[in-house]
């Protein structure tokens, strides 16, 4: 079993792991070609999954998973780069999305009642 951590842990191990190598963070451009790679290797992975197109047998056994905590790995260090804290990001989107999105969809009955 894994260890729970927070986002800002997370954010300090990828630093120490980084901060060990003289190159440290890829450029912003580097980083977004590297996000945009594992985001074509996540589609690759649903497409096996629920798409039309079956793994060959030659192929690696990649998981969602994988690929999202590779996915993960690069928003920690293009953040991290950026000095950008993700858990504040995620605080200020969350609000926005919870406040501008409150009445977009259909609500379960029970949790209509929760909230009266």
């Amino acid at each position: 079993m894994y260890n729970k951590e927070s986002m800002q842990d997370m954010q300090k191990r990828v630093d120490q792991y980084i901060s060990q190598f003289e190159e440290g963070y890829f450029s912003p451009l580097s980083m977004l070609a590297r996000f945009t790679e594992e985001i074509g290797e996540l589609a690759r992975e649903v497409n096996h999954q629920y798409g039309e197109k079956p793994k060959k047998s030659s192929e690696n056994d990649n998981t969602m998973e994988a690929e999202l905590g590779d996915l993960l790995f690069v928003m920690i260090c293009f953040a991290n780069s950026q000095n950008i804290s993700l858990s504040e990001a995620f605080a200020k989107t969350i609000n926005k999305i919870e406040t501008r999105d409150k009445d977009r969809w259909t609500r379960i009955a029970s949790q209509e009642d929760n909230n009266e």
